[in-house]
């Protein structure tokens, strides 16, 4: 007998190849910062924007390797494929705090290929082809906070 899938509701409607975007643009950050994945994400069809918590601003030559290493992500042409899972199944494999407190028993990951795995229940392209080409369009650096706002768009 098939298993039935409950997951909750999604309240937004994103553009598919933007936020597939974030998914590898978070990994990118992961892997060329350690930082964690963004704390803020406005994800729109013409432009977006996201937030990362970072020791120090990055230079313009680490913010043109950052769009350089996406743009070969995407270039791979990677499939994106989505799993369901439990919670308990997730449990040390991703980070849960992001979960609201009446998220469902079972839950979706989504992976790009073999770059990047996460959970979400937002829509996203088929492969990485759909994309079309990344570029950072500004961003700007909070002391303060030790906050790194980039905004970016597809062309």
């Amino acid at each position: 007998m098939e298993r039935q899938i409950q997951l909750n509701e999604h309240n937004k409607q994103e553009y598919p190849p933007m936020h597939t975007t974030e998914h590898i643009i978070n990994q990118t950050m992961i892997r060329l910062f350690g930082c964690g994945r963004s704390t803020s994400a406005h994800i729109e069809r013409k432009k977006s924007k996201l937030d990362y918590r970072l020791e120090a601003c990055p230079t313009e030559e680490q913010i043109k390797h950052l769009e350089v290493t996406v743009n070969e992500v995407i270039a791979r042409h990677l499939p994106v494929t989505t799993e369901y899972i439990t919670q308990e199944e997730a449990k040390g494999r991703f980070d849960l705090e992001r979960l609201p407190e009446d998220a469902s028993e079972t839950v979706r990951v989504v992976k790009v290929g073999d770059y990047d795995e996460c959970l979400c229940i937002g829509m996203h392209v088929a492969n990485t082809s759909e994309i079309g080409t990344f570029k950072i369009i500004s961003h700007d650096w909070d002391e303060e906070t030790k906050r790194w706002r980039m905004r970016f768009k597809l062309v």
